[in-house]
């Protein structure tokens, strides 16, 4: 007996033994497949953010416009559903005419006669002195362009005998006829190029063919060249007044220089315009234009360049807040963050409510401001709860809204301060614009160039000045060696 119960616990330990190598290569194994998965997971969770990258436009994140370009998904835009009323003018609309040009303004009156009489068909009089007029005359005017043609100017500089001493001296050219091309030429040539962003190769085939005006793709540029050293001192004089401005919309946008990266910086004062194109994105550029310390109110989106620059007042963007919030929205999966950005959104959308009403004049500020309060400590209260969110963009929201939180109302209180940053945006748009066509520029002067022009355009159209009689009149004074009018707001 005692052989056998040896043989059997024998069994049992090599039973034993095989089960225990069995379970330690099973725990080996979904040690491995728990490491597959959590592998498995990161990859997703990568590709998932990858993804919502690619579906990103500028209505769910702080992309502009320009990038969402024309294969992507297209954004929604107007009304969800679609309207049933036919296009165009409705039933009772007043339409809408262009007036006729008063009489001063007529340059030549062409009377028009019947050739018979619509009742019997008798031939009638062709001229004016021969017939018999009644009622009222029906006027219709004709807008037309005279023919178009250069007009060219030649300056014979005589050499002239002196009486007394034989000798002869010939005149100087005048300085305000220096250069190929007058000051209206070269004026226009900058205006087309930036005002109507138009290539320069562009430019040289209206100029040959609409105005007969044979010119090189050098000349163009060399007049682009002289139109932004017109405008130098008064581009100098507004960007000396930048830091004296009690409140300041700041933006930025990607430039190009010789295929190397570079800023354009677009500072909005409530009358005037100031560009500047810098090889950083950075707060020197800041400390560079506005000083190391700037008094006013900056408003600009949450990049980190304005939080390290300026600690004064300011105003972050709620439309780029708005687009965060929707973003996160989209591509989440967490009930959690999903009702955060509700919550969000709706205390947004309650603050506007209450900033429409006091634009159209139903409140005061006072009234605004009070009415304000509540929703302010709901923001406030949202940012503080989430913290600690598991989710990176929910944290560096609810940051924005807690630690940042008297950035985002500084717009009820100060007089011109706009809860939203679109008028930096809208000034960058045109150089945008620009920058599609001509690609950026080749040089630093071309940089300058580029800042002194968009600043004066822009600057011309904000206070309902003409900007290519106002490059003329830059160019006149410049080659006359006089001084150049301001575009300080007086």
């Amino acid at each position: 007996m005692s052989g056998q119960r040896r043989n059997e616990t024998r069994d049992l330990e090599r039973e034993n033994e095989r089960l225990r190598r069995e379970l330690i290569e099973r725990e080996q194994l979904v040690r491995q497949q728990a490491e597959q998965i959590a592998e498995q997971r990161k990859q997703i969770a990568d590709l998932e953010r990858q993804l919502a990258r690619c579906q990103q436009n500028s209505t769910n994140s702080s992309k502009p416009p320009s990038s969402d370009g024309l294969a992507g998904e297209p954004r929604t835009r107007g009304r969800r559903k679609k309207s049933r009323r036919k296009v165009g003018g409705q039933p009772g609309h007043r339409g809408a005419h262009r007036p006729m040009a008063l009489a001063e303004r007529v340059d030549e009156v062409r009377p028009v006669l019947p050739e018979t009489c619509q009742c019997c068909g008798h031939s009638l009089p062709d001229q004016m002195e021969q017939v018999q007029t009644t009622g009222a005359v029906h006027r219709h005017q004709v807008t037309e362009l005279p023919p178009i043609k250069a007009r060219i100017i030649e300056y014979q500089c005589h050499r002239v005998v002196c009486p007394e001493c034989g000798e002869s001296t010939r005149a100087a050219v005048p300085e305000e006829a220096s250069g190929q091309f007058g000051p209206q030429l070269t004026a226009l040539i900058a205006y087309l190029t930036v005002m109507c962003r138009m290539p320069r190769r562009v430019v040289e085939a209206l100029l040959s063919q609409a105005l007969e005006i044979e010119i090189s793709l050098g000349s163009t540029q060399k007049s682009w060249e002289e139109a932004s050293a017109a405008v130098a001192a008064p581009c100098q004089e507004l960007e000396e007044q930048l830091n004296q401005a009690p409140v300041l919309n700041v933006d930025e946008t990607g430039w190009r220089t010789n295929g190397d990266k570079r800023y354009l910086w677009a500072f909005v004062a409530a009358r005037y315009i100031v560009y500047t194109v810098a090889a950083t994105r950075g707060s020197e550029v800041l400390i560079r234009m506005l000083g190391a310390v700037f008094q006013g109110i900056l408003c600009s989106d949450r990049f980190s360049a304005y939080l390290q620059y300026h600690s004064g007042k300011a105003q972050f963007c709620w439309a780029h807040l708005k687009r965060n919030v929707l973003g996160i929205v989209a591509f989440t999966k967490s009930n959690a963050v999903e009702q955060f950005c509700r919550d969000v959104l709706a205390a947004h959308a309650s603050l506007f409510r209450l900033w429409h009403k006091f634009r159209g004049g139903q409140i005061d500020r006072n009234q605004l401001v009070l009415r304000s309060i509540r929703l302010q400590q709901r923001i406030f209260y949202l940012g503080e709860r989430h913290l600690d969110s598991r989710n990176r963009e929910v944290r560096n929201l609810a940051l924005a809204l807690f630690a940042h939180n008297q950035r985002l109302f500084t717009f009820l209180e100060e007089q011109g301060v706009e809860p939203t940053n679109n008028s930096a945006e809208r000034a960058l748009r045109t150089g945008v614009q620009w920058r599609k066509i001509c690609f950026g520029n080749r040089s630093a002067q071309g940089e300058l160039a580029t800042a002194r022009l968009l600043t004066v355009s822009e600057t011309c159209e904000l206070q309902g000045f003409n900007v290519l009689a106002y490059l003329s009149a830059a160019i006149a004074c410049h080659r006359s060696r006089q001084q150049v009018a301001s575009l300080l707001p007086r």
